[in-house]
């Protein structure tokens, strides 16, 4: 089987398919073999895994994965391409390939039956729906060791970011709350075909096994998260004390800061997930 990562190759099957491109699918695929292997590293894929791959494209990816792998669950939602990962992916017994939406499946569910196989997730993500599908991981309860994706280069550094940055917020927050976010390559658009308009980077999230901070209610500590930036330049009074269904007032929540040592003018980006933690906990 011919190897996708080389260009050449990956259009002769796109070519031999008459395979068109579909935008409301984001599709761009990934076509550097340099990083196809920062990929692979990142993940740190052994044979004893399981690997839920997101968006297999062709298979170029999935083809590496199954030499590494245990298993390796693909799902794919354009239904265009199966017959061409039915072809590139013949000669790999150990994978499985779903033609779905993956915000539709039950991730415990897909992976169940693999006790005492590491599961760890690769994907080459569309920019538009990135973060629903990465949130959707997370939280989804699913015994996952790593999420390793290709993700556009600002929501990587999003995800990492830490207090007092312009690109610290409530998705910062929530990865942070899970996982251990680590951007471990960047890459440009000439690595790809079709080329994005954006830079894209390889972030991998460690999940941890208990989140790095206790809150008595996660629900309302998203809650506080998300209105303490729906309107980043309002003090944290003002956002949280405003919005609907805190069922806080502004008067409450200043008295909270300043039992908390915090100033009363502060803003949501200049809390710790720690901090934030206690404010949920004292509201």
């Amino acid at each position: 089987m011919a190897n996708l990562g080389i260009p050449h190759n990956t259009i002769e099957v796109l070519r031999r398919h008459n395979f068109t491109f579909q935008k409301k699918y984001g599709q761009n695929f990934l076509i550097d073999p340099n990083v196809l292997q920062r990929v692979m590293d990142a993940a740190g894929v052994a044979e004893d895994d399981c690997v839920l791959e997101i968006g297999p494209g062709i298979g170029t990816m999935t083809q590496l994965l199954a030499e590494r792998a245990g298993k390796v669950v693909a799902v794919e939602i354009d239904r265009n391409l199966i017959p061409i990962l039915e072809e590139t992916l013949s000669p790999y017994p150990n994978v499985t390939v779903i033609n779905e939406d993956i915000l539709k499946l039950d991730v415990r569910e897909l992976i169940s039956g693999q006790e005492g196989c590491p599961v760890k997730v690769v994907a080459n993500l569309p920019y538009y729906i990135t973060t629903p599908i990465i949130m959707s991981l997370l939280e989804s309860g699913a015994p996952l060791e790593n999420i390793t994706v290709m993700v556009q280069k600002e929501v990587a550094e999003r995800m990492q970011a830490g207090p007092g940055t312009k690109e610290y917020g409530a998705l910062s927050l929530a990865v942070q709350y899970y996982s251990e976010p680590e951007v471990v390559a960047n890459v440009p658009p000439n690595c790809f075909i079709p080329r994005p308009n954006v830079g894209s980077a390889v972030i991998r999230l460690t999940r941890y096994g208990t989140p790095p901070v206790q809150a008595a209610d996660a629900g309302k500590l998203f809650a506080i998260i998300r209105a303490s930036f729906n309107q980043r330049r309002k003090t944290l009074a003002n956002s949280l004390g405003n919005a609907p269904g805190l069922g806080v007032s502004r008067e409450r929540v200043a008295q909270v800061l300043e039992e908390m040592g915090l100033p009363a003018m502060v803003r949501g980006e200049a809390l710790t997930l720690t901090q934030f933690a206690a404010l949920s906990d004292r509201l």
